[in-house]
Parts: C-alpha cells; sequence; structure tokens
C-alpha cells in the first residue's frame, strides 16, 4: 500500500479528469503584505500538447477591469518575422491588442502575482499581459508561441518561451475557440465551430484560463503546441495572454541598449553602467557572473566586470613623452 505522501505524489503527475486546486502563497511576512491565492477547478485537458484550464480563474470585476484598460489603447495585431524577429502587421492575425505594464495598478500586480504562482515560474520570466480583441470574423491563424528566430530568443533576453497563459475576458456567442490542429485528440459533436474540429479546441468563458507548454519537460519545441484563435461568428472574444520564458525576460531592444552602453562606457562618472541590485557583488563573489550570465551581464554589469569606467581608464592611461628632436616615435620610447 502506498504512504499518504507517495500517493499524493502520484496524483500531481497522474491527474484525475476533474481536479480542485488550492493555490496560496506563502504566508505574509508583513502585516500589510497581500496574500494571494485562488481556489478553482484544474481540468488536464490535454497531454499533448500539455494544456490544463484552470476555471474561474479571473473574477468578473478584474476580466472587466482588464478590458476597460484595454479599451482606449487597442491597436492593429502584429506578427514576428521568423527570419528577422521583426514585428509587422498581418492578415494571419486579424485582431487588434495592447500590452500592460506589469506592475499598471494594483489589480494587475495581484493578477500577475497569481500567474506566477499557478505556473511555478517566476514572476519576472514573464513578458507584459497582452489584451486582444477579436469580432466579426476575426482570428489568428496556427502559430507556436516559440520563437524561430535568435533575437527574441537570445538567452540575454530571457531564452525561450516555455508556457502561454490565455485568460477569457469574455464568453463570445459563437466561435472564438483556441484550436490546437496537431493534438493528439480532437474535438467531436455539436456545438463546434469548423474551425475548431479541425484539431483539440478549448471554448472561452468568462474568467476561465488556458495555460498549455510550447516546450517539452527536456527543453525541446513541442510541435504539437501549434495553436490558432477560431474567427469569432456572434458576439466578441476579449482575451489576456501571458507569455513566459525559461528565464528572467528582457526586452529584446532593452538587451540591445544595455550592451550599446556597456560597449561606449555610457555617461557619468561610471560610464552610466551599474548594478540593478545591491546584491550584486554578493552573488559575482559566488560564480553567478559565469552560471547565470543571462541575469547577471545585463543587471549586475559592474559587479561582473563589464563596464568601463572612464575615470579608472584615464588615471591609467600612460602618457607617451612628445618625440626628441630629430628621432622619432621609437626613438622617443626607447
Amino acid at each position: 500500500m502506498l504512504n499518504r505522501s507517495r500517493r499524493r505524489e502520484l496524483d500531481l503527475f497522474f491527474p484525475s479528469p476533474n481536479l480542485f486546486f488550492f493555490f496560496s502563497s506563502p504566508p505574509p511576512t508583513h502585516p500589510n503584505a497581500v496574500q494571494e491565492e485562488w481556489r478553482g477547478r484544474v481540468n488536464p485537458v490535454s497531454w499533448s500538447p500539455r494544456a490544463f484550464v484552470f476555471e474561474g480563474f479571473l473574477t468578473t470585476q478584474e476580466t472587466d477591469h482588464l478590458i476597460a484598460l484595454a479599451t482606449p489603447k487597442m491597436a492593429n495585431s502584429t506578427v514576428v518575422d521568423n527570419e528577422t524577429g521583426e514585428s509587422f502587421a498581418s492578415e494571419v492575425r486579424t485582431s487588434t491588442g495592447m500590452f500592460l505594464d506589469p506592475a499598471q495598478d494594483a489589480v494587475v500586480a495581484r493578477i500577475e502575482r497569481r500567474l506566477s504562482l499557478i505556473t511555478h515560474l517566476p514572476a519576472a520570466n514573464g513578458e507584459g499581459i497582452q489584451i486582444l480583441a477579436y469580432k466579426d470574423g476575426q482570428k489568428y491563424t496556427p502559430h507556436f508561441d516559440y520563437f524561430h528566430d535568435d533575437l527574441n530568443s537570445q538567452e540575454e533576453s530571457g531564452g525561450q518561451r516555455i508556457a502561454t497563459v490565455l485568460m477569457y475576458l469574455s464568453t463570445p456567442e459563437e466561435g472564438g475557440e483556441t484550436v490546437f490542429p496537431s493534438a493528439a485528440v480532437k474535438v467531436a459533436g455539436a456545438g463546434w465551430s469548423e474551425c475548431a474540429r479541425d484539431g483539440f479546441a478549448v471554448k472561452p468563458r468568462k474568467g476561465d484560463a488556458l495555460l498549455f507548454y510550447s516546450l517539452l519537460p527536456d527543453g525541446t519545441k513541442d510541435l504539437a503546441s501549434l495553436h490558432g484563435s477560431c474567427p469569432v461568428t456572434k458576439g466578441q472574444k476579449w482575451s489576456a495572454t501571458k507569455w513566459i520564458h525559461v528565464n528572467k525576460f528582457v526586452p529584446p531592444g532593452e538587451v540591445a541598449r544595455l550592451r550599446a552602453a556597456r560597449e561606449a562606457g555610457g555617461g557619468g562618472a561610471n560610464g552610466g553602467c551599474s548594478d540593478a541590485s545591491s546584491n550584486c557583488k554578493a552573488w559575482a563573489s559566488t560564480g553567478e557572473c559565469s552560471k547565470n550570465p543571462s541575469y547577471m551581464l545585463i543587471s549586475c554589469p559592474r559587479a561582473c566586470g563589464q563596464c568601463k569606467d572612464k575615470e579608472k581608464e584615464k588615471e591609467e592611461a600612460v602618457e607617451v613623452p612628445p618625440a626628441l628632436e630629430g628621432g622619432g616615435a621609437a626613438d622617443a620610447v626607447a
């Protein structure tokens, strides 16, 4: 007979079709600290790709708040070029969207912490939440969330996207399913759009969240994670997307800026090159610069010896005496 702890381990690896989970953060260490928790049912809806639906992940107030924040700032969505990594408009993706700052307000910050809690991935590894709206036949053709280009998947920027969380902010009357055409299981029966019947699909329901992984447990790309958003044929679909990377996420543009500043020396007494944390020196002393370069070389460049200190360079510069009359530079040095 299995003991209680061993049975619990097996339940986590081989869950039943309907699970009830209680996710809670560690007890607050300060009287004013916010304790994040979520109670709800988790449905493992697919094992290829690995996908789970968290029922009632967002409250009605939270979904409506996200829509209200996004509505004035919506713009045509773009896609990423597989070769260059640059974004451009395409008929492949016809929705409108915008990004939220992780610290946009207290509600967004609370959702960010909850996302980290259920995925067991650091909040720092995630991109900002993207709000999307689909209506009148708008769609997103099947695609992968992992990158094909080197720019967006570079280690300094956080590496590949490992997981995606789709939070449904509304329930469209018809269509709008999230479809996985390459999934091992297909949907069948009435109630599904023609697009959804091309693979395994999840119906958007206000407040629910769909978590799926773009990488396999061994870190390789999961081809079964190919997915798309079926056309909305009646009503409107609002969703919020959270992409999560293997390591701490730093936008590629910011990586390039920091890299250029280090190489150029920047401005100011320290050449514009400084550490983002007071712990950088301690981390560097334990070898983190080589163990975790994707974070350390960007966030702790001074502790890792990546900075060019202009004042120090001046002090260490060797003054060459003027050439002797009738002699050249070689004569002067000699």
